[in-house]
């Protein structure tokens, strides 16, 4: 069956850290600027880090009708019932509008970090018992296992530092009705050595990661492609950059692939805080 986020979700999304910023002087920027991606059309904003649905409450009342969902929300940091009691509150106020994305982190970021594919059973088990219903959460999934789970217990995968060849293997696995809806950085820049300079200094703190490098070696890549900050053909998958028409291509590709909606974000050297307002507009019009 058919969920009905890939109705209402849209093609495509902004993917960012500063969208979930807590400090209160940035409030009123933080609602303008939401205020605006919808008026550009963007279906979704994904709140970038560990975020929660206090971190998308004051994006959600400063719009109508785009999504807002959190990507992800670590289930070592985030009780069940904790989480249920604020998606009910969102719900209760704003209907349809919230997404729970939920992901187990990394074992290097996560003191207690420990069996993680079956803690995320435990956790959906959680939700369940407490009433979040499984249309309404998605889970960062990379692996087979992951996707499953993504397949049988929520409403799909929002998987992230990803390149379309992943994505056609989760199609494969969630098969056509869930929903699919991978990040992709975007890299506004046409020189190719400052675009691949760039991306190479954001994937930094990925590189270590294994859930990542495992990911990228399952699906062709070696090694030698994870060293002195990736190879070109690594960075050449996971980014969209250069010209509008290639950039375009790029994120084309992972619809050709299977996605349902892709969550863009701006690479482009500025802080991971950064709201990058006018990168947006550009992005928007070159989608249109």
């Amino acid at each position: 069956m058919t969920t009905p986020l890939k109705e209402t979700l849209g093609r495509y999304g902004i993917w960012s850290v500063g969208l979930r910023s807590e400090d209160p002087d940035r409030r009123g920027e933080l609602a303008e600027a939401a205020a605006e991606l919808e008026e550009l059309g963007y279906g979704a904003l994904w709140l970038g880090g560990n975020s929660s649905a206090a971190n998308a409450a004051p994006l959600i009342e400063a719009t109508s009708k785009v999504k807002v969902g959190t990507s992800i929300q670590s289930i070592w940091q985030h009780e069940p019932d904790a989480s249920a009691s604020a998606f009910a509150d969102l719900e209760s106020s704003h209907p349809g509008r919230f997404l729970l994305g939920l992901g187990v982190s990394h074992a290097k970021r996560v003191e207690q970090y420990a069996r993680p594919y079956s803690a995320l059973v435990d956790h959906l088990d959680g939700l369940d018992a407490a009433g979040v219903p499984e249309d309404r959460r998605l889970l960062a999934a990379l692996g087979p296992k992951s996707l499953r789970l993504a397949r049988d217990r929520a409403a799909g995968s929002i998987p992230y530092l990803v390149t379309p060849e992943h994505t056609a293997h989760a199609r494969e696995i969630l098969g056509e009705g869930p929903l699919l809806a991978p990040e992709l950085g975007v890299v506004p820049e046409t020189d190719p050595a400052r675009a691949r300079a760039l991306a190479r200094e954001f994937l930094e703190i990925y590189l270590p990661l294994p859930n990542y490098t495992n990911n990228f070696l399952r699906h062709g890549f070696t090694e030698d492609d994870l060293k002195d900050g990736g190879s070109d053909r690594l960075v050449d998958a996971l980014f969209a950059w250069g010209d509008d028409t290639a950039i375009r291509a790029k994120i084309d590709a992972f619809f050709e692939a299977g996605a349902d909606h892709v969550a863009l974000q701006i690479v482009d050297g500025e802080p991971r805080d950064a709201l990058p307002r006018k990168a947006w507009r550009d992005l928007a019009s070159a989608l249109a």
